[in-house]
Parts: structure tokens; C-alpha cells; sequence
């Protein structure tokens, strides 16, 4: 049996490229982990490991000793039915024995429980219900739904804003001051020596209270024989700093550069701040689709109406919804009508009718009518729940384009570090003797352009240009109802020039309909009686489409004995001992059943788009039942919108030819793809990858579908789509999924990540570009430090606030 198990954890303390690197790094030398993968814009850790080797603790432990943190949440529940000590022990040891909880104490004396736990491990849901799996009573106070890992993001957020506020107080006079000494505005007294000690007071709560934290991250990044940004920021303001020291107490003469030092903190922990304010609001869909969430439900427990919380709800319970609330849970309509906006989860606009038997999802609004319906899907299981847990897995997931960056990142401090020794080197050594006229000695030349190549570089900004733009994209989707279930999808979704749609379900409805019934020696009663007696075992729709036409008649049918489906074919079975088939052209020549006196009725069938279902009985031709599917209002126009992002659009069918171009014609299809059998959609998938195996070009292809036997072709397709109503199996197989059901969302979703593709290249652009022209301006002298430090801490916001603009994007 695999121990394999998948933990997803938040880390806090990371700033750059090079700190996801230090984790990832350090996570994957503990034994047992299979994979790691850090993302720097949603700050979170995702570990395949072995459990037998492993536990949560070891990996907060190895967290920690990189340098970083784990974001952790504390509950202070009121526990009732405690009767002593021991049962005290017994809540303690089961609390402790739950994935995700850290440290648990349980007080028999003033019946509290204070919990530590991982948020996006377990909740503080799950961990009353665990409470109440053994027997105990959880007291509601009504702020157990707090989101524990927003909570520390804030006290970041706002630990941030307090050294930011601490540095300006110092950091404003100490730089006022220096400018007016430096311009000869304020008198000579500012030249006085005692000045120098004023400018060292100012700068020490500075340098080593509020940049004390770039100072722990440099000590961990080079214990752990890695360099970040946090060694570039010490080395740059530590050099004019403790250059300064000795001029300040007279040991060597010249200028102090205490304000260099002070500026470049605070600027970048200004930038800092505002990139951490611009990161939390990438994530604001995911939000947005948590707020939907209700907080309690109505149900109907021994035949009265009770209000309780939505985590108390459990598969089977009656819940009753009123007109204007949201329904809580995922379930079954049982008793009312009513229309339900789900335009929240699908972005369809208009109202979807629910009566008896039609399922219901939970955060969606009833409307019109009074509903009662038994809950089928609760907590983790609800289709919010596992969109809300697709999203995330989207957002943490690393894209392919993203690789240049993090090999780039990997080694661009040692780079820069070289390159400011390289450049103090030149100027200290080597301008000197072309007779350079220095405005201040060769030294102190030398060490500025050295702290400016320091703190210009910004390995941040490659850090972020990429998850940054894939949060934004992934939420983008959620709201209009396309979810990617990772970012490799989200980028080849853009790249994408062939568009396969699968016929029944996408373009059509999937529910088609007897339209002409010609017979042969025999009742046409008769012959869909026998032909939908043979059906009742089938689960095709065209077979379901005869059995309710049957039905509608009120024709009794007969139990089918030895029922046998053969994929591609048709059915057939014994009714009244009769041999009955239904199928198509190809089964009956098999079977070497004549059909030469209705070829011409077949054709005219066929050139009307419609399904010709021959019957045989005792093996001999016994009539037509003809079936069509009615085309979806948006097919056409769908297509359209395909056709003006310059795709090409293939539709695959198992019709005959000739029904499948009467179709193709009403939607103007590029291609058909006709008389495809199940197991034969993922080989034509893979003919059209590579249209001519002796040219090197080859086609991207999407693939569309909603069924079972669409899933292997979705999973051969380069990016696979499976339509929102279709069956969970074509959407575990696909890659991305339209929650509508409408044919629009392919353009969508391949409208945006075209944007999102757009938006990641213009922020690696900016990255790489700002890095290789300001690097060597610094090094030519062309920057002062404390410029640089600005450009530095504003160039992570610039590419923060670029993706940001994908969420105001028409899609």
C-alpha cells in the first residue's frame, strides 16, 4: 500500500526568487520527500513525501532552519462533557493524532481546548467535528470560520507597516538634514563633528532595528550556502554604514554616508510593503468564491425547522430553502420549484429552473420558490469546496515558462555580488590611473558605485513575474467560470491553433429525439416497442431518446434478456424470444442484413442531420427509427468567436459522414471527423497533433467534450476541456473545466490565457530588462544608491500591479 500523501503548508518570511529556491531546496534534502514546490506570490508549500518517514513537524522544522516560517492558526474552544481528567487526555491524544494540528491542551477546569494548526491543512471546522466524533460538545461563539492564514498574512502585512512608519521617523530628518548640509543651505555648523554622531543616532534604529530582518534572512541564506536578496541589501547598506563609522570618530577623513545606508532600508521596505498589499489582493477571487460560502442552514430534524451551522449539516439531512437565501450545501431537490442563480459558479447569466430531482448546488441563490432537497455533498465534497481547492492547486503550481526565471535566480546574486567587486575593483585600481578627476576620493567612488550595483538588483521581480500573473489568471477564470486545474494549462491553453469539439453534449444538447419512425411489415408501435425494449439496457442517448419516445406513447416494453452493447455498432437482445438489433449500417452489413430497398430514405435522413437507427428482427430488416439532437443556441456563435481568434474547429462524431456534415454546415465546422469510434477519438486526436509526420510543424489541440468515452482523447489532447455538466470522469481527464456548460468558454479560457501568456512575458520582460541596463549603469557610475534602492523596491511592484491589471480584462 503507497504512503505517498500530498501536504500543502503557508511560508511566511520569503521575499524572493532565491528564498522559494532555499526552501525547495532544503525541503527536498529531507528523506522521504518526492517533490517540492514553492510558489513566492501565494507564499505556499506543496510536498509529495512518504508518511512512513515523515511528518508535518519535520517539515516546519526544516522550514525553519532554512530561515523562513510557517503560517500557523490558534482556536480556544469551550469543550462541554468533560467529565474528568482522563477524558481531558483522550480529546488531547485524538486532537494530536489529526493532520495539521500542531500542539493541543485540553483543561478539565475551565473546559477549554487551545488548539495549533496548520489553516491549509485542516480547519477549525473539522476540528470541532473531530471533537464531536468523540462524544464532546463544542460551544459556538461565532468567530470559529476565521481565516487563520489571512490572519498571519495581515500581522505580516502590518508588522511590515510598523518598520516602514519606525524607518520614515528617522529616516526623512536624517536625509533632510544631509541634503541641506550637503548643498551648503543650513550653516556651518552642520559641518561640526558632533553632526556626524546626530547622523549615527538617526541611522542606528535604522540599520539594525528595522533592516534587523534582512540581516537574520542573510545569516540563514548563507548558513544554508545559498545568497538572497537579503545578502545583497546587508552588503550594500553594512558597507556604507561601517564605512562611516571611522570617519565619524575621526579615524579617516571625508564624507559619512549614514543616510545611504538609512534611505535604502526604508525604500525597500516601502516597496516591500506595497508589493505585500498588491499580493494579497491577487488573491481576492479566491476570496470572493470563500464569501459565497453561507454560514447556516434550515433543516427539518424530527419535523421541526432548526437553524444551524453549515458545518453541521451531514449527507442526508433535509434542508429547506426560502426565496432570496443561498442554498448551503450541494443535494437533490425533493419537494418545490424554483429558478436558481448559479451565475457565482458557472458565469451564466440567466436563472436555471429546479423542480424534483434536479440537483442543487451549495453558495448558489434561490430566487423564486420555496425548495426542499437532501443534502448529497457537505464541507471538502461541495462543488464550491473543490473549485475553491482547484483554484489553489492552480495558483501554487509552477507554469513551464517560469523555468528560465528560477535558473536565472539561482544564480543571479553570486552574479551581482561579482559584478560589485568587480566594479569597486575598476574604480578603486584601474580609473585612477587615466587620470579620472574624482569629485571625492577613489575609495569612496569606489564603494558607492559598489553599494548601487548591490542594491539595484532585484531578483524579485523574476521571482514574481510569473505566479503573480498565473494567481491573477486562475482567479479570472474562476469568476467567469473556467477553471484550469494548474498553470502548464493556464499557459498552452494560449498556444493553442486546432479546436477539436466532441458533437453530442458540446455542440448539440445530448438530448435528442425521435423525429421519423418508417416501418416494414410491421406496426410502427411494434417496432419501437421491440427497439426500446432492447434500449432499456443502454445508456446512449440516442437509445434513451427511443425508450422515452416508447414511453411517451404508452407502449409497454418487454425485460431484454441477454443484452449485449457493442461500442460503434449498436445493442442487441432477445424480446418475447425475438432476436432484436438496433444499430447502424455498419452492424447490420456485418450481420449481412439487406437494407438496399431504404438506402434512398437513409440518405434523405441523413442530409436532414439526422441519426438513421436501423432495427432488424430475427435478422430481418424491420425499419428506421430516425433520432436528432438539437444544436445548443451558442454552438454557432461560439464557433464564430473561435474562428475570429484565427483557430481552426474540428468536430469529432461517431455519426456517419453524411449527418455529421449536415451538422458541421448549420455551425460552420472546418473539419469532420465522422464514424469515430470510442477508442478510436484519442488516435484522431493524435493525427491531427502532427498532421504530416515528415514536416517539423505540428498543431497544438484542444479538445472539447462532457463524456466518459471523451476522457482518453481530453487526456491525449495537448489541453483538454471538459464541459462543466458533463461527468466527473472527463473532468478528472481534462485539464481545464467549463463550470457553464456553454461552448463560449473555450474562447474564454483560451482568450485569457492568451492575456495572462501576454502579461507573464511583459513581466519577465521588465525583469530581465531592468537587471541588464541598470546593473551596468550602476556599475558606470551612473546611479546613486539610494536611487537605486528605489528603483529596486518599486520595480517587484510594478510587475505585482501589471498582473494585477488582468482582473479589469474583458474576457
Amino acid at each position: 500500500m503507497s504512503n505517498t500523501k500530498q501536504l500543502t503548508f503557508p511560508i511566511t518570511g520569503m521575499t524572493c526568487a532565491n528564498c522559494v529556491a532555499t526552501v525547495e531546496r532544503n525541503l527536498k534534502k529531507l528523506d522521504g520527500v518526492n517533490s517540492a514546490v514553492v510558489n513566492l506570490s501565494s507564499e505556499r508549500a506543496t510536498v509529495d513525501f512518504d508518511s512512513a518517514k515523515l511528518e508535518i513537524k519535520d517539515f516546519i522544522a526544516r522550514v525553519n532552519r532554512a530561515g523562513y516560517g510557517v503560517a500557523t492558526g490558534d482556536a480556544e474552544l469551550i469543550i462541554k462533557n468533560l467529565s474528568d481528567d482522563n477524558d481531558a487526555r483522550i480529546l488531547e491524544s485524538a486532537l494530536l493524532k489529526l493532520d495539521g494540528v500542531l500542539e493541543a491542551t485540553v483543561n478539565v477546569a475551565n473546559e477549554k481546548a487551545k488548539i495549533k494548526y496548520i489553516p491549509t491543512i485542516i480547519t477549525q471546522a473539522e476540528i470541532r467535528q473531530a471533537i464531536k466524533n468523540k462524544s464532546f460538545e463544542v460551544v459556538e461563539l461565532g468567530n470559529e470560520s476565521e481565516d487563520a492564514e489571512a490572519k498571519a498574512r495581515e500581522y505580516e502585512i502590518n508588522e511590515q507597516k510598523r518598520l516602514l512608519i519606525i524607518g520614515l521617523i528617522f529616516t526623512i530628518p536624517l536625509f533632510t538634514f544631509s541634503m541641506l548640509r550637503d548643498f551648503n543651505i543650513i550653516g556651518h555648523w552642520a559641518h561640526e563633528s558632533w553632526a556626524n554622531y546626530l547622523m549615527l543616532l538617526f541611522t542606528l534604529p535604522v540599520q539594525f532595528y528595522v533592516g534587523w530582518q534582512y540581516y537574520v534572512g542573510a545569516f540563514k541564506a548563507l548558513r544554508n550556502k545559498s545568497a538572497n536578496m537579503d545578502v545583497l541589501i546587508v552588503m550594500g547598506t553594512s558597507a556604507a554604514f561601517f564605512y562611516s563609522i571611522p570617519i565619524t570618530f575621526g579615524l579617516l577623513g571625508g564624507h559619512v554616508y549614514y543616510e545611504t545606508a538609512a534611505v535604502i532600508i526604508t525604500l525597500i521596505k516601502l516597496g516591500k510593503y506595497l508589493e505585500a498589499k498588491a499580493k494579497g489582493r491577487t488573491s481576492e477571487a479566491i476570496k470572493k468564491l470563500m464569501g459565497l460560502r453561507a454560514k447556516t442552514a434550515r433543516l427539518i430534524r424530527d419535523g421541526e425547522e432548526v437553524s444551524v451551522p453549515i458545518d453541521s449539516v451531514i449527507v442526508g439531512d433535509i434542508v429547506l430553502v426560502k426565496p432570496g437565501e443561498t442554498i448551503p450545501v450541494d443535494g437533490v431537490v425533493i419537494e418545490g420549484r424554483s429558478t436558481v442563480d448559479e451565475s457565482m459558479l458557472t458565469g451564466e447569466s440567466l436563472p436555471v429552473e429546479k423542480k424534483q430531482g434536479d440537483t442543487v448546488i451549495g453558495a448558489t441563490l434561490n430566487k423564486l420558490g420555496l425548495i426542499k432537497f437532501e443534502a448529497t455533498k457537505v464541507g471538502k465534497e461541495t462543488a464550491l469546496a473543490r473549485i475553491i481547492k482547484l483554484v489553489e492547486d492552480a495558483q501554487g503550481s509552477k507554469a513551464p515558462i517560469q523555468k528560465l526565471a528560477d535558473q536565472v535566480s539561482a544564480v543571479f546574486v553570486p552574479i551581482v555580488i561579482v559584478i560589485s567587486l568587480i566594479t569597486f575593483a575598476v574604480w578603486y585600481f584601474i580609473v585612477p590611473l587615466n587620470g579620472y578627476q574624482f569629485s571625492d576620493s577613489p575609495f569612496t567612488i569606489a564603494l558607492i558605485n559598489m553599494v548601487a550595483v548591490l542594491v539595484i538588483a532585484c531578483p524579485c521581480a523574476m521571482g514574481l513575474a510569473t505566479p503573480t500573473a498565473i494567481m491573477v489568471g486562475t482567479g479570472k477564470g474562476a469568476e467567469i467560470g473556467v477553471l484550469f486545474k494548474n498553470s502548464e494549462a493556464l499557459e498552452r491553453a494560449g498556444n493553442v491553433n486546432v479546436v477539436v469539439l466532441d458533437k453530442t453534449g458540446t455542440i448539440t444538447k445530448g438530448q435528442p429525439a425521435v423525429t421519423d419512425v418508417i416501418t416494414k411489415d410491421i406496426s410502427e408501435n411494434d417496432l419501437l416497442k421491440f427497439a426500446a425494449s432492447v434500449e432499456k439496457g443502454s445508456e446512449h442517448p440516442l437509445g434513451e431518446a427511443i425508450w422515452a419516445e416508447a414511453t411517451t406513447r404508452g407502449l409497454t416494453l418487454a425485460e431484454p434478456v441477454g443484452f449485449k452493447a457493442m461500442p460503434g455498432f449498436g445493442v442487441q437482445a432477445e424480446v418475447e424470444s425475438r432476436s432484436v438489433m438496433v444499430g447502424n449500417k455498419k452492424m447490420f452489413a456485418d450481420k449481412g442484413i439487406q437494407i438496399a430497398d431504404f438506402e434512398s430514405e437513409i440518405s434523405r435522413l441523413q442530409s436532414e442531420a439526422k441519426t438513421a437507427m436501423l432495427v432488424a428482427i430475427d435478422n430481418q430488416f424491420a425499419g428506421i427509427i430516425a433520432v436528432a439532437d438539437t444544436i445548443k443556441e451558442s454552438s454557432k456563435s461560439a464557433i464564430a468567436d473561435l474562428h475570429a481568434m484565427n483557430l481552426k474547429v474540428a468536430m469529432m462524431t461517431g455519426d456517419n459522414q453524411k449527418t455529421a456534415e449536415a451538422i458541421a454546415k448549420q455551425v460552420d465546422i472546418d473539419q469532420v471527423l465522422a464514424e469515430v469510434l470510442p477508442e478510436g477519438k484519442s488516435s484522431e486526436v493524435k493525427k491531427l497533433q502532427i498532421p504530416n509526420p515528415e514536416s517539423r510543424l505540428s498543431n497544438i489541440v484542444a479538445m472539447v467534450g462532457d463524456g466518459v468515452n471523451d476522457a482518453p482523447a481530453l487526456a491525449q489532447a495537448d489541453v483538454g476541456l471538459a464541459i462543466g455538466t458533463g461527468t466527473d470522469v472527463a473532468m478528472a481527464a481534462a485539464p481545464i473545466t467549463l463550470m457553464s456548460g456553454d461552448l463560449k468558454g473555450v474562447a474564454k479560457a483560451i482568450n485569457l490565457s492568451r492575456k495572462t501568456l501576454s502579461t507573464i512575458k511583459q513581466n519577465l520582460f521588465w525583469a530581465f530588462f531592468y537587471n541588464v541596463v541598470l546593473i551596468p549603469a550602476a556599475a558606470l557610475g551612473y546611479l546613486n544608491p539610494m536611487l537605486a534602492a528605489g528603483a529596486m523596491a518599486f520595480s517587484s511592484v510594478f510587475v505585482v500591479t501589471n498582473s494585477l491589471r488582468l482582473r479589469r480584462i474583458s474576457i
